[in-house]
């Protein structure tokens, strides 16, 4: 059993689990399983109401990882000023990739399904599924920066509208 100081979170952190986005450690709790104690974490995220309890010693293979560095933010945001790349596959499959990296967690891979059904005022309508993707993962990616930056969702959300504008 891990002591205190060997712990990767502290609560009050703000860490990001695959599946759902950004939440905050609340809490370390020791509950017993089958007679034998296991640590976890207890993260909420209030976007989804949601609290979740990640094992301590299986964190990292869970995907549980710190808030992206500021390299990965800019990086992100200049993935966000690329070109759209969009693959001539079938939309169906594209969506499975597109679902795929917004669940992977990875800031960069979550800009790169923002910047690829990014639609501006002079494009065509987005399908319903696109929107959909599209809304998840700026959704996704507005939160972490929101946290990093310390700013609300909503400003966050503006700063990729402007990435997203000068790539047009």
């Amino acid at each position: 059993m891990p002591a205190r100081n060997d712990l990767d979170f502290k609560i009050g952190d703000h860490v990001v689990y695959p599946a759902h986005g950004v939440g905050v450690v609340v809490g370390v709790e020791t509950k017993e399983f089958a007679g034998t104690p296991l640590e976890v974490y207890v993260i909420t995220f209030d976007h989804e109401k949601m609290m979740l309890r990640v094992p301590t010693r299986k964190a990292k293979t869970a995907g549980l990882r710190a808030l992206a560095e500021g390299n990965v933010v800019s990086q992100a945001l200049t993935t966000l000023k690329g070109r759209a790349r969009v693959k001539r596959t079938m939309w169906s499959r594209r969506a499975q990739e597109y679902e795929a990296k917004i669940n992977s967690g990875d800031l960069i891979s979550i800009a790169e399904v923002v910047r690829d059904l990014h639609r501006s005022e002079t494009q065509p309508e987005q399908s319903y599924s696109e929107r959909q993707l599209y809304e998840s993962a700026l959704d996704r990616m507005a939160r972490e920066v929101a946290a990093i930056e310390r700013i609300d969702r909503d400003a966050a959300i503006s700063l990729l509208h402007k990435s997203l504008q000068k790539a047009a």
